[in-house]
């Protein structure tokens, strides 16, 4: 199988794994979340060679991550996980029915521009806390 269609496989596989783990927006409030936490010493690296010394785990809805902050921005990973780490927020457009806020983090599957390696920014509205930016996560410095 070409590498073209194996990224076309993992995407359509992981976008239907989202699509059916993700509870209709009918389905009305979310369960209480646990809080957020920061693990000092969890390092990570980006695509650009953006180091950060800690992040923080936070609830969240599986979803995609963007390239940029707005909401027509490529798709370049998929969430799939319901708690994830978050190295750092910035502002954007807001999507339809979110709110301003972006969490950056690393995908579980990459599914476009595999040079960034499945980084990209999470809309604030699907991580769970109570406001934004979510306690203990800083500032992205490119922000």
């Amino acid at each position: 199988m070409s590498r073209s269609r194996t990224w076309t496989a993992v995407a359509v596989s992981a976008a239907a794994l989202v699509l059916c783990a993700a509870p209709p927006a009918s389905a009305g409030p979310r369960a209480a979340s646990a809080p957020c936490v920061t693990r000092e010493g969890s390092e990570h690296v980006d695509w650009t060679g953006m180091w950060f010394d800690h992040d923080v785990v936070c609830d969240n809805t599986p979803s995609e991550l963007r390239l940029q902050t707005y909401p027509t921005s490529p798709v370049v990973s998929m969430l799939l996980s319901r708690r994830s780490w978050f190295v750092c927020w910035k502002t954007g457009d807001p999507p339809p029915g979110g709110n301003n806020f972006y969490y950056y983090t690393q995908g579980d599957v990459i599914v476009d521009r595999p040079g960034a390696k499945g980084w990209g920014y999470l809309p604030g509205h699907l991580l769970h806390v109570d406001g934004h930016p979510a306690p203990g996560v800083p500032k992205c410095r490119w922000a």
